[in-house]
């Protein structure tokens, strides 16, 4: 059982470690995409989009900084979602609400990133790596869940009450 809770534990701060990943860059994000652009080749799309929105950012932070304060509350609920994980890694079964809620979060990014993205104008392979986060979220959800499910009725399985001497 101890084997058990380490592997969903490790997991749990995996996924942890991506929000936390996650949130920390949504501070930066005209440095990240200037980063980002200095490994890009001019002629794909990908590269042209993103030099499109590091363009538009930079402008929007020079003549309206209060706007990346939007940033910084992204960032910040990224990291306040990865603090609630701190209730299933000390008591998982308990806590199984977090991992149920979270798997639900991952699977409403599809259609914020075909509705909202649409309306947004972001170019489709932008919303298919949008996608791709809720996939990669529900990976390691998933295999916490159905461990924590198993560990759940390990700890209800009946205890014998006779010994196998008498």
């Amino acid at each position: 059982m101890k084997k058990q809770e380490r592997t969903i534990r490790l997991w749990l701060l995996l996924f942890m470690a991506g929000l936390l990943l996650s949130g920390i860059t949504a501070f930066a994000v005209e440095t990240g995409l200037h980063w980002l652009l200095s490994f890009g080749s001019y002629n794909t799309a990908l590269y042209r989009w993103l030099e499109e929105s590091y363009q538009a950012i930079s402008a929007t932070n020079k003549a309206f900084p209060a706007i990346a304060y939007g940033y910084d509350w992204l960032a910040f609920a990224h990291i306040v979602i990865a603090t609630a994980f701190i209730g299933p890694l000390v008591d998982p079964v308990r806590n199984i609400w977090v991992v149920q809620f979270s798997c639900l979060a991952c699977l409403m990014i599809f259609p914020l990133a075909f509705i909202a993205g649409s309306i947004r104008h972001i170019p489709l392979f932008w919303r298919l790596i949008d996608c791709s986060f809720g996939v990669l979220g529900l990976v390691p959800l998933l295999i916490c869940y159905r461990k924590i499910r198993r560990l759940e009725a390990s700890r209800r399985l009946p205890v014998p009450t006779h010994s196998l001497r008498s």
